[in-house]
C-alpha cells in the first residue's frame, strides 16, 4: 500500500461543481467581460445592524475565550424557546448543539447516523454536497424523484427505492435547488413511511424563513418523529449571516452524544463572539423576517415571470430563493445549456444535473439579487438567445 495515498473513504467525495462555475465567472470578470451572476446561493442584503453591533460588543468586552463546545448557554436557551414556539419541537437545552453553519450540522449528523454500506434516500434534485457527505461515510446515496413522489404518492415512490440497507431519509424543505416546499400532508406521509420501516430522518430546514404561501412545518414535530430525527438549521439564509458560519442541530439523546463528539474533535465548538451575534439575530422583531420575505417575493415574481415570457418554463418556487427553469429549448443537456447562457447572454447559472439526474434540462438561477441585475439579466436573455 502507498502510505501517501489519502483515505479510501474519500474516493467518492468530490469538489463542488458550483465552485468551478464561480471560478469561471471570476475569470470572465478579470478579463473585463460583464457577467450577470445568477449562480450564487446567499442573501443579497447585508447582515442586520444589531447582529454586527452585538458581535463587535462581544469582542470589545473580551468575550473571546473558549465557549462550551455545544454552545453558550444563553444561545442554546434562546434556541430552545424558538424551536418550541416556532417549530413545535418540544426539547430541552441538552437536545440542541451549535455548529459552524448548517453544513457542519449536516456533516456531523450523517457521520453520526450512517455506517459503511448503509443507504440514504435523497429527494432529488438535491443540494449537491449531500451525496458527497453520504459517500464520505462510505454509505450510498439513493435518489428519489421529488416530482415522481408528488405525482405517484410518497409511500409508493419511496417503497420502490427501499432495500434492507436503507437507513435514513434526507428531508429538505424548502428545497435547494427547486424551491419546492413539502406540505404538512407530504411530511406526514414521509414520517409514516419512516415509522413503518424503522428509518431515521435528517431534516434540513436551512430556508425555513423563506416560504411565501404557507407556514413552515418541521417533520420532527410529528408524533414519534423527534426520537428518530436530527433537524439542522442555519442563521445564514434567514439573517444574511453566511460568513459568520453558525448553525445548529436538534437531536434526541441517542444521537446527541455523536454530534457532540464530532463537533468537539473537529472544531471544538463555534467562535464565541459569533454566538452572541446569533443571539442578537434571534432577538430581532418578527417584522425583519417578514420584510425579507416580501423583498424576495418581489424578486421571485420578477425573475420567474420573465423566464416564462422568454420561453423558459418555470414553476413558481414556493420557498428558498432559487428558480429552476426548463432550458431544454436551447439544449437538453443542462451543462451545455449553462454554457450557452453564459457565452451568449453572459448569464451565469448552475447546470441542473449537478443536483442529480432529475435536474437534467434545467438550470438553477438565484433571485437573491438587486432588482436591476435581474432586469438586466432577463433583457440579455431576451435579446441574445
Amino acid at each position: 500500500m502507498n502510505p501517501f495515498q489519502i483515505s479510501t473513504r474519500l474516493d467518492g467525495v468530490g469538489f463542488s461543481d458550483i465552485v468551478t462555475i464561480r471560478n469561471r465567472v471570476m475569470e470572465l470578470r478579470a478579463a473585463g467581460k460583464p457577467v450577470f451572476e445568477f449562480q450564487g446561493g446567499e442573501p443579497f442584503m447585508p447582515s442586520p445592524e444589531p447582529v454586527k453591533e452585538q458581535m463587535i460588543k462581544a469582542l470589545r468586552e473580551d468575550r473571546t475565550r473558549y465557549a462550551p463546545s455545544s454552545g453558550i448557554a444563553e444561545l442554546r436557551g434562546a434556541l430552545v424557546e424558538k424551536l418550541k414556539n416556532k417549530n413545535q419541537i418540544n426539547i430541552e437545552e441538552r437536545d440542541v448543539i451549535v455548529t459552524n453553519g448548517g453544513t457542519q450540522a449536516l456533516y456531523v449528523a450523517f457521520q453520526t447516523m450512517l455506517n459503511p454500506h448503509d443507504q440514504a434516500l435523497l429527494f432529488s434534485p438535491y443540494w449537491t454536497p449531500i451525496a458527497d457527505m453520504v459517500r464520505g461515510c462510505e454509505a450510498v446515496p439513493v435518489l428519489v424523484s421529488t416530482r415522481e413522489a408528488r405525482t405517484n404518492g410518497f409511500a409508493a415512490t419511496l417503497e420502490n427505492h427501499l432495500s434492507d440497507k436503507t437507513k435514513l431519509i434526507y428531508f429538505n424543505t424548502p428545497q435547494n435547488p427547486s424551491g419546492v416546499v413539502f406540505t404538512q400532508a407530504e411530511a406526514e406521509a414521509v414520517a409514516d413511511f419512516a415509522r413503518r420501516h424503522n428509518l431515521l430522518v435528517i431534516a434540513d430546514e436551512a430556508y425555513e424563513d423563506l416560504i411565501y404561501d404557507e407556514p413552515h412545518f418541521s417533520i420532527a414535530s410529528l408524533p414519534d418523529m423527534r426520537e428518530r430525527t436530527i433537524t439542522t438549521f442555519t442563521f445564514s439564509k434567514s439573517y444574511s449571516m453566511t460568513g459568520y458560519r453558525i448553525g445548529y442541530a436538534v437531536a434526541p439523546e441517542a444521537f446527541m452524544s455523536g454530534l457532540q463528539r464530532l463537533t468537539l474533535y473537529s472544531t471544538n465548538g463555534v467562535s464565541t463572539a459569533t454566538q452572541y451575534a446569533a443571539l442578537a439575530a434571534l432577538q430581532l422583531p418578527a417584522s425583519y423576517l417578514e420584510e425579507s420575505r416580501m423583498a424576495y417575493r418581489v424578486r421571485r415574481d420578477l425573475l420567474v415571470g420573465g423566464l416564462n415570457e422568454i420561453g423558459f418554463p418555470c414553476d413558481m418556487p414556493r420557498g428558498a430563493f432559487y428558480a429552476f427553469p426548463d432550458v431544454s429549448r436551447i439544449n437538453r443537456d443542462s451543462r451545455q445549456a449553462f454554457q450557452i447562457l453564459l457565452d451568449r447572454a453572459q448569464v451565469a447559472s448552475v447546470a441542473g444535473n449537478i443536483f442529480g439526474a432529475q435536474g437534467e434540462s434545467h438550470v438553477r438561477m438565484s433571485y437573491s439579487l438587486p432588482l436591476e441585475t435581474i432586469e438586466a439579466g432577463l433583457e440579455s436573455l431576451q435579446r441574445k438567445l
